[in-house]
């Protein structure tokens, strides 16, 4: 298998769900690739499921925030202070979409915990939601407030969500890997009333949390970036191009 490195930077939210896309479609059986990007502006992506209606566009509009949707699944998401991942790997007999999510997983722990041994402690979700239900409640426009099976969290809390969609005969997988509190303002720009708005926003606090948070410094976006490739390749055993 060969695996291809692409630091894309920052880019619009349209510009990063197509660039997704494209990698997908034109994957070859033998090639995989691992990319890292950025959002500039900062963009709220939601699911291929989720309705537009669901986002105050007037005011994300006035704020200069970015709107669009994801090819994969999954609710609403502010990507602001992070580092967005993804993974497109050609489908076939050795791994299982379930395995790929699992091992994309513990390749994004083992670059947390190059970046910092305190990040050692991130885990791998055991329990699968019951993901109806919940998006019957009203956090279920949010992506972050759960987590899935083989999500990755720290204390208890989603330090990393990801999504993850069968294009033919290749799997897209991308995430966000928090490292900054921004996308905690994601309630401000749900289309409800500020009551819900401001429950939405306390289940966000409490229920993720960032690199930022868990090392009480800023992040160093270059460091992070080569830590997170280097977990890869490490626990993969692979060597990127």
């Amino acid at each position: 298998m060969n695996w291809h490195f692409i630091d894309s930077g920052f880019n619009t939210g349209d510009f990063n769900m197509k660039y997704d896309l494209e990698l997908a479609y034109k994957c070859k059986p033998d090639e995989a690739f691992f990319r890292l990007y950025r959002w500039n502006p900062f963009c709220i992506s939601i699911g291929a499921n989720q309705s537009f209606d669901d986002i105050d566009l007037s005011k994300t509009a006035k704020d200069g925030i970015d709107v669009v949707k994801r090819p994969t699944g999954g609710r609403a998401i502010l990507h602001a202070e992070e580092w967005t991942y993804s993974v497109i790997f050609p489908l076939n007999y050795q791994y299982s979409p379930k395995e790929i999510y699992e091992l994309i997983s513990e390749a994004l722990i083992r670059g947390l915990t190059k970046y910092n041994p305190l990040l050692s402690k991130s885990e791998l979700e055991s329990v699968q939601p019951n993901i109806p239900k919940l998006l019957e409640e009203p956090s279920g426009v949010l992506c972050f407030a759960s987590t899935a099976k083989n999500e990755v969290k720290f204390s208890g809390k989603k330090i990393i969500g990801s999504a993850q969609r069968k294009l033919d005969k290749t799997i897209l997988q991308h995430g966000s890997i928090l490292c900054g509190t921004y996308h905690q303002k994601l309630a401000e720009y749900l289309k409800t009333d500020s009551e819900t708005k401001i429950k939405l926003g306390n289940d966000l606090t409490e229920k993720t949390i960032e690199i930022e948070t868990i090392l009480n410094e800023s992040v160093n976006y270059d460091q992070l970036k080569i830590c997170l490739t280097q977990g890869f390749e490490d626990f993969l055993q692979i060597k990127m191009t």
